[in-house]
């Protein structure tokens, strides 16, 4: 049970509540007394959770003893946590095992067939860890040949460092898309890997370089964004505008990563020479 970490986890959740957003009856009226901090109470969470006001206190103090899984549930639902987040509180809760380094499993084959298949759609498999551990000759035309970096250069969160502003960066709108991303999915690894020093460094390292990171970070997200804007700027093809998006394989610890760009796009047609390209 991380209880540090639990504590800070459930009391940005319930700061990032508003009264308003809650039913009338779940709520002290305004004139109880004046709030001094944004979001709910604790003792208003801990009336909708089902649970005493000072275990709830106990809990953002990081001294209450391990909840149970129906007090996590309780707690899931009063602070309107999504899926990724209530599954990230369970492993917090040390409720869900965490997996070792022994459980740790080579790139599955369906997943290698799946991205030979993409043809010349640029893909590639990452881990959970944001290693990138396969990809296709058309990802490695566009983005980088992945197979002439060290090993431990091949994650996508160092590769965003050295890249960024030069070959990558984010079109107008979508700026940070792509830290909070990392924050989210390295979050969820975190849990799933309680004290791993490699990844406790990867996650220094990025949030000493991207304050959008460091914030997700600080702010517990877990919520990963299925598609990201990018804009790639290639030596051959020029300026490219794509959709990056990630889908997770069930049943692996690797997610898929596919590289698209708007149909009769000119950035669609440059994307295309990628397969007519010779080796």
């Amino acid at each position: 049970m991380s209880r540090g970490e639990l504590a800070d986890f459930i009391r940005r959740r319930r700061e990032a509540l508003r009264p308003d957003q809650m039913p009338a009856t779940a709520v002290h009226p305004p004139g109880r007394r004046a709030r001094r901090t944004p979001g709910l109470r604790r003792e208003e969470v801990a009336a909708l959770a089902g649970v005493s006001n000072s275990y709830y206190e106990r809990l953002e103090q990081a001294r209450a003893p391990r909840p149970s899984p129906q007090v996590l549930a309780a707690l899931g639902t009063a602070l309107r946590l999504t899926a990724a987040e209530r599954e990230h509180l369970a492993r917090l809760a040390g409720q869900v095992p965490p997996d070792t380094d022994a459980e740790r499993a080579p790139v599955p084959a369906h997943a290698r067939r799946l991205l030979d298949g993409l043809g010349p759609i640029p893909a590639y498999l990452a881990d959970e860890r944001e290693n990138i551990v396969a990809w296709n000759r058309a990802a490695a035309e566009l983005i980088i040949d992945f197979g002439l970096l060290p090993a431990e250069e091949r994650n996508t969160v160092r590769l965003s460092i050295r890249l960024s502003g030069t070959v990558c960066s984010a079109p107008a709108g979508a700026e940070g898309e792509f830290a909070r991303q990392s924050a989210a999915r390295l979050r969820a690894a975190s849990a799933r890997h309680p004290g791993e020093r490699v990844l406790a460094e990867l996650v220094n390292e990025f949030a000493a370089h991207s304050p959008d990171f460091a914030a997700s970070w600080r702010n517990h997200d877990v919520q990963p964004i299925s598609t990201l804007r990018k804009r790639l700027r290639h030596p051959d093809l020029g300026e490219l505008d794509l959709d990056c998006q990630t889908l997770l394989l069930p049943g692996t610890d690797v997610h898929l990563v596919i590289y698209t760009a708007r149909p009769g796009s000119p950035s669609a047609a440059a994307l295309a020479r990628i397969g007519t390209r010779d080796p």
